[in-house]
């Protein structure tokens, strides 16, 4: 059984495909499983993954799938993991080579359910690394964990056990998919090291702006649902609050306002209003 099994969706990524890849199979980890999953590219991406395969067959495994979407791809790739511990990484970022060992070492070492490391933000003329807060315990975490997968390491029998999954058709995936595991984890570990580099690019996703940006209000209401249909929400439901008024005023209010077409931009700032005021009448007193 692979020590890591390291989950790759690619789509129309051939400029970047083959660093990522390269940060991959080059990994001090031995006991590596890189699964591959082409979501529907027309580009060379194809190509340069199938040459990958063909040259590490121990370690590569590629699988192709109609286009879904990056949570589509990653929720058909969980079931084909087989290792220990599972990681996602996006296709247009890589990783130091370290990565992957020190993250696995600091897992058994703690016997963790997750390690979390910090990452780089990588712009063409600059770089930043993030470093993320050490929070203790499920209640904090909800408030402090960076809600990105790809930092991350997880125990495989965790989201068997779970079957939790990323939403698909939404942005925002990562926080549904993080806020959703959250109870789940009783113990995680952090590696204090940049490991990632997450790669900014201008036309991405998540540097666009439009009407979709709504769709945070959908992703934080399914959250929302999923505890009480668990009997989770009367324990957290104070953290749930917060970050659900953050989000609101904070990140979420920060890419509204960035959207051009100014009907769309009065719209959703409607929305978010009227959706935390009728969610949290009473945040202002928090």
């Amino acid at each position: 059984m692979p020590k890591v099994s390291i989950i790759v969706p690619i789509y129309q990524v051939e400029k970047y495909l083959e660093r990522c890849l390269e940060s991959l199979v080059n990994q001090t980890l031995e006991e590596i499983e890189i699964i591959l999953i082409n979501d529907g590219s027309t580009d060379n991406s194809t190509n340069i993954a199938k040459e990958y395969q063909r040259k590490y067959p121990n370690k590569v495994v590629y699988l192709e799938k109609k286009n879904g979407g990056l949570s589509d791809a990653r929720n058909f790739g969980i079931p084909k993991a087989t290792g220990e511990y599972i990681a996602f990484l996006d296709s247009d970022d890589y990783v130091e080579l370290i990565t992957y060992e020190e993250m696995y070492q600091l897992a058994k070492k703690e016997n963790s359910d997750m390690v979390e490391c910090d990452f780089i933000w990588e712009y063409v003329n600059k770089t930043k690394e993030d470093i993320g807060q050490i929070y203790h315990g499920k209640h904090e975490m909800i408030e402090k964990v960076r809600v990105v997968a790809w930092n991350k390491l997880i125990k495989r029998e965790i989201l068997e056990k779970t079957k939790i999954q990323f939403p698909k058709g939404y942005q925002y995936e990562d926080i549904e998919f993080t806020y959703k595991l959250i109870p789940y984890l009783e113990k995680v570990s952090f590696l204090k090291k940049a490991c990632i580099h997450y790669v900014q690019r201008s036309n991405s996703i998540s540097n666009s702006q439009n009407e979709r940006t709504k769709e945070i209000f959908e992703v934080l209401e399914q959250v929302i649902d999923y505890y009480k249909k668990n009997n989770l929400y009367e324990e957290y439901k104070r953290e749930l609050e917060y970050i659900y008024t953050r989000y609101l005023l904070c990140s979420s209010l920060f890419r509204i306002v960035k959207i051009e077409d100014k009907k769309v931009r009065k719209k959703l700032l409607d929305m978010t209003w009227e959706k935390l005021n009728t969610k949290f009448p009473n945040w202002k007193k928090k």
